[in-house]
């Protein structure tokens, strides 16, 4: 990791990146440009550390970020991928709790960071930003609802069927096709739902055989988006 000096107007434009931020006058990022600190980091670095006690807010204007954790058998269990624009470690600086996860630099990032007590009062005197932070954390409720349900009901197959519908939306390349580039590997996959690289090669075949995906290279091709959505609709019925 290394601190970086970052002109003013470099600054305020990269912070208006954040999707927190994009509704801001230049004079309110300015503001918050002022409280933040710059730091660089390499692809793999540890960011923040699961259980640690340090408390800033931070914002990716470059790059991207894996929130994950370890279970006891050492096991890497895979949160969320976060790309520039987006922000992490807000409950640990709302809440002043030690770290609900492992956050590492999957490519090579530039991050602002904002300590507690700023990040707090940047919320307490702008409106808009408390409503954009009020709806952020109560999407996150929202998605960990939607997957504890998918691990409590879900068969194996059925949670990477969704994995794979969740990514193929963030890929839409037209109506009912997705390009997933890169594509995960079938390990990440595996971390993201909870089982074994195995278990996702089996159901990687059966939708080639399926013709519901196609492998190309790097890249992960949904051929029918439609039909994948109805698929993952059906197992998990009403909810």
């Amino acid at each position: 990791m290394t601190t970086r000096n970052i002109p003013p107007e470099r600054a305020t434009a990269m912070l208006s990146l954040i999707k927190e931020f994009q509704y801001l006058s230049p004079g309110d990022i300015e503001i918050i440009a002022n409280a933040c600190q710059w730091h660089r980091y390499d692809a793999g670095s540890e960011i923040v550390r699961y259980h640690d006690h340090t408390n800033s807010a931070f914002f990716i204007v470059q790059g991207e970020i894996r929130v994950m954790y370890h279970g006891l058998s050492g096991q890497e269990v895979i949160l969320c991928d976060l790309l520039t624009g987006e922000m992490f470690g807000e409950l640990t600086a709302i809440d002043g709790h030690p770290r609900s996860a492992t956050v590492k630099a999957r490519t090579s990032v530039l991050l602002a960071s904002m300590s507690a007590a700023d990040f707090q009062n940047l919320i307490y005197s702008n409106r808009q930003i408390a409503e954009t932070i009020l709806k952020r954390l109560t999407g996150q409720v929202r998605r960990l609802t939607e997957r504890v349900y998918d691990y409590s009901t879900l068969a194996v197959r059925n949670r990477i069927q969704v994995e794979l519908l969740r990514l193929a939306r963030e890929h839409v390349t037209s109506e009912n096709t997705a390009i997933i580039s890169p594509a995960p590997t079938q390990t990440e996959i595996a971390n993201l739902v909870s089982t074994h690289r195995e278990a996702v090669s089996r159901e990687l075949n059966n939708l080639v055989k399926d013709k519901l995906i196609m492998r190309q290279g790097h890249d992960l091709h949904i051929l029918d988006v439609a039909k994948l959505t109805d698929m993952v609709n059906e197992v998990r019925g009403g909810f």
